[in-house]
């Protein structure tokens, strides 16, 4: 099994190809590739390359498929014997990030090509 932790919207993430992962929203359009080279560490089979702090030529090619919305948050915040609440919602805007492939330098170390049933399903309607 081969699997990379990266950096990406001030996260870190373990990733592994043919996955798909919700982050903050990326300014990337639907369908579009993203090249992402803060990768912190690359396991492949019995081989560990650990960045200091990153994995010199390694990289993670991926593609958003969708942006969307994440679950809504209440804050309520209250004060007793004030008579003073407050109610807000928030909901995060997400972008839906599937990883292709994992490289070190110019080799493919993994790679999985995964038809998007979401777009399929737009196409039929």
């Amino acid at each position: 099994m081969t699997y990379a932790v990266i950096q990406i919207c001030g996260k870190q993430l373990k990733v592994e190809p043919g996955r798909f992962y919700d982050l903050d929203r990326i300014d990337v359009e639907l369908d579009g590739e993203l090249i992402i080279d803060k990768v912190l560490l690359i396991h492949h089979e019995d081989q560990i390359h650990v960045g200091q702090p990153y994995v010199e030529g390694g990289s993670v090619g991926s593609t958003i498929i969708g942006h969307r919305r994440g679950k809504k948050v209440i804050v309520y915040k209250m004060q007793p014997k004030k008579k003073t609440r407050k109610k807000r919602g928030h909901r995060q805007e997400l972008s839906r990030l599937l990883i292709k492939s994992i490289s070190l330098g110019d080799n493919v170390l993994a790679e999985k090509e995964i038809e998007i049933k979401e777009a399929e399903v737009a196409v039929e309607a």
